[in-house]
Parts: C-alpha cells; structure tokens; sequence
C-alpha cells in the first residue's frame, strides 16, 4: 500500500495544480472520499481470503463477530469498500499516516497562494 501511494501521490499533486483554481471545496472532497475507496478496495482485494480479510479488519480494531461477518458477507470489492466496516477499520487518518496527498487540501493551498 505505501508503494502504491507513493506512486500515486506526484499524480494526485499535479492534478490539484493543474485544476488547483477550481472553486469547488465539494469536488475536491468527493474525490478524495472516491481515491480513499478505490484504495480500500485495493487493500480487500489484496487480502483474498475470508480468513485474512477477518484477520485484517480486527487489526483495523473491529470485533470479532463483526469483522468475522464483514468478510463473508458476500460483496464484492466496490461494495465492501465503500461500507461501514472498512471505513472503520481504514478511516482518513489511516491514509493521511501513510502519506495519502489530499486533493481538497493541496487546491486550497494552491489557491492562496494565487
């Protein structure tokens, strides 16, 4: 995952500053909230089975019952990504430590500065 950011990241920034005059604050969020899915369904994908998937959503501090049930629940990547249980075990905080750029916060930098 931090590979994958860090190759990620010079694109992000150069499309805020390509775009960075842009005035609106909502598409630069829902962007991020779609990156930080994308990224999340790379991380469920990558775990492959229900075992890991299990194992992985109790490091990201769920119960047992619940991550137990999250990974058998049938969906799919896009789906599970975009659910409650990932996005607690894998909240912004976890993407900002591992260095995610923000669009919304890079255009508005980019934006006083012009």
């Amino acid at each position: 995952m931090k590979r994958t950011i860090e190759s990620l990241n010079p694109r992000l920034r150069g499309w805020a500053n390509y775009f960075g005059l842009g005035e609106s604050k909502q598409a630069w969020e829902e962007l991020d909230g779609w990156i930080r899915r994308r990224l999340r369904g790379l991380i469920w994908r990558q775990a492959k089975t229900r075992r890991r998937r299990t194992e992985l959503l109790r490091k990201g501090g769920l119960t047992e019952e619940r991550a137990w049930h999250s990974a058998r629940n049938g969906h799919g990547p896009w789906w599970n990504a975009g659910a409650s249980h990932m996005n607690h075990a894998f909240p912004k905080a976890f993407f900002d430590r591992l260095g995610l750029v923000s669009l919304a916060s890079t255009a508005r930098y980019l934006q006083r500065l012009a």
